[in-house]
């Protein structure tokens, strides 16, 4: 059999290059990427800056977490623009006001004044919650009938495609807000949006249609509420936002604390009413209570991931050799790194995926439906995506070790490499993770789904963000070790299930085909059901 990889169609999937609707969701990542990563590489060093010199002059833990609140937001914001994707607005209407108002929100911040910048960074949360738990799910629409291997492979390839300009963002930014003005840096991000918005204008009519329209779209009496309560929260949000101004601005810790309790109880919040709500069957409520098994090794990776903007950065511009032949490299630079290793990277795992597919695929029609456990393998790459990313912190542990007892710089070398680690971490944890989402959605949920995939990242930024106030009273190498640890333990746990056991004993009987044992079921739950039996279902 072909290693090359494949569509549902057949084709192989570098054809999907050559299609108009393929090449406006690139553009339009790219430049989100480009904005993204430019805005992010400069977020940290911007608030930690003394005001003598433009910044905010926020401490390492309150940047950190001012870091981490700004993720979470932005993860959090896609479960309401899931819900709009899925009810209201279509994934191509949802999309393009992102874009849009993410473009908004980095000219706010270009904008030399406080306010503003605030109010910038909440309208980047807005938009990206808005524009990426539906680019994932209209990527799908177009390529529809692709199996799970082939999702995966394809979410690589695509992660690769955008890693282009996520690579020379912080490049650009990072000079001209380094060195120029914080200001400037943030100028061109919102240059690339605006690049972003006009090209995906301009390639609309290849994603327009009733594929991309709201797969369950809001009753007319149910619209017309929305419309009122839309209003009146903007209203609410003005007063507020008045308010605070009038007051001299609102406290920041405050506000850090209120939104991550938030990114805290939205999850618990959601998962609570979708599985109590009328909507969902009974096969469909089995399905998303899987995917709590996705849900939680989640948080702890982007937790961890949560970290590379601000600690990688605080390590980047405090204990790293930065001077290559008397020129010193800007510390915002090293942003880079992480879509570079990217970028290089996500061919081999679109292989690895595909190569692991074919293998359960083969075991699976050998041992007929009731291999699903051997097929259950999310699990496993879950682990090897933790696993990757505690070598990553545990590298750049020893690195802080060794500044710390040398009390001076110490090799980049130490930084690549945790950026290293960490990118082969998100390899997994990207497309496995999107991949089992679409999968686990019940029709007419996909969005409001890839909503809450984006919602265990925002509980992971928020808990990592408000970590991070202890690099103040930890030493930095403790505080890094700490994660490696936690990714470890975490890392060899989740393997650990029983091969068999009264799921494999007893297949169920799927309530709404009536076929036992029925294996498209298997397959699906094999990449949702992380492998293991609950407790409930073993009694």
């Amino acid at each position: 059999m072909s290693d090359v990889p494949t569509t549902a169609a057949g084709r192989p999937l570098r054809a999907m290059f050559r299609e108009r609707w393929f090449s406006t969701l690139f553009m339009t990542d790219m430049w989100e990427r480009f904005s993204f990563y430019g805005m992010q590489a400069l977020l940290f060093l911007y608030a930690t800056a003394p005001r003598s010199d433009g910044g905010l002059g926020l401490s390492d833990g309150t940047a950190g977490a001012l870091f981490g609140l700004y993720v979470s937001a932005s993860f959090l914001a896609a479960l309401p623009g899931g819900w709009l994707g899925d009810r209201v607005l279509g994934t191509h209407r949802a999309m393009l006001a992102g874009a849009v108002v993410i473009a908004a929100g980095h000219a706010c911040m270009a904008v030399p004044a406080q306010t503003a910048f605030y109010a910038g960074l909440m309208l980047v949360a807005c938009g990206t919650g808005l524009l990426k738990p539906n680019l994932p799910v209209i990527f799908d629409q177009m390529n529809p009938g692709a199996s799970s291997a082939q999702r995966q492979a394809a979410f690589s390839l695509f992660y690769m495609s955008v890693q282009v300009s996520a690579l020379i963002g912080p490049l650009v930014t990072g000079a001209l807000g380094e060195r120029v003005a914080w200001h400037l840096g943030f100028g061109a991000a919102a240059v690339g949006m605006a690049f972003g918005v006009l090209q995906y204008l301009h390639g609309a009519p290849s994603l327009r249609g009733a594929r991309t329209g709201p797969s369950r779209p809001l009753p007319p009496e149910s619209m017309r509420r929305l419309r009122r309560g839309s209003w009146a929260a903007l209203a609410l949000a003005v007063l507020l936002a008045a308010g605070a101004l009038a007051a001299g601005g609102a406290a920041l810790h405050p506000v850090l604390a209120l939104c991550g309790l938030g990114s805290l109880v939205a999850p618990v919040w959601y998962f609570r009413r979708l599985l109590r709500g009328g909507e969902l069957k009974a096969a469909e409520r089995t399905r998303v209570r899987g995917y709590l098994r996705v849900f939680a090794p989640s948080v702890l990776f982007w937790a961890m991931f949560g970290q590379l903007g601000s600690v990688f950065s605080l390590f980047a511009r405090e204990h790293t050799d930065r001077e290559v032949a008397g020129f010193l490299v800007p510390a915002s630079w090293f942003q880079s790194a992480h879509p570079l290793f990217l970028l290089l990277l996500a061919p081999l795992f679109a292989w690895l995926w595909l190569r692991i597919g074919r293998g359960a695929g083969r075991k699976g029609a050998e041992a007929g439906p009731r291999a699903g456990a051997a097929r259950r393998g999310a699990g496993r790459k879950f682990a090897a995506g933790l696993g990757f990313a505690a070598v990553g912190f545990a590298v750049l542990a020893a690195g802080a070790w060794f500044a710390d007892r040398t009390g001076g710089p110490v090799s980049p070398l130490w930084l690549l490499a945790a950026f290293l680690w960490v990118a082969c971490g998100e390899l997994v944890f990207g497309p496995v993770g999107l991949s089992s989402t679409a999968e686990t959605a019940p029709e007419g949920h996909r969005g409001r789904m890839m909503g809450l995939f984006y919602l265990g990242a925002a509980l992971g930024a928020g808990l990592g963000g408000q970590l991070s106030r202890l690099v103040g009273v930890l030493p930095l190498w403790t505080y890094l070790a700490g994660f490696a640890a936690a990714a470890a333990v975490t890392a060899v746990l989740l393997p650990r299930e029983p091969s068999g056991g009264a799921r494999d004993a007893a297949p169920r009987d799927d309530p709404h085909t009536g076929r036992y044992g029925d294996p498209a079921v298997e397959r699906l739950e094999s990449d949702v059901e992380l492998g293991w039996t609950p407790p409930q279902a073993a009694r």
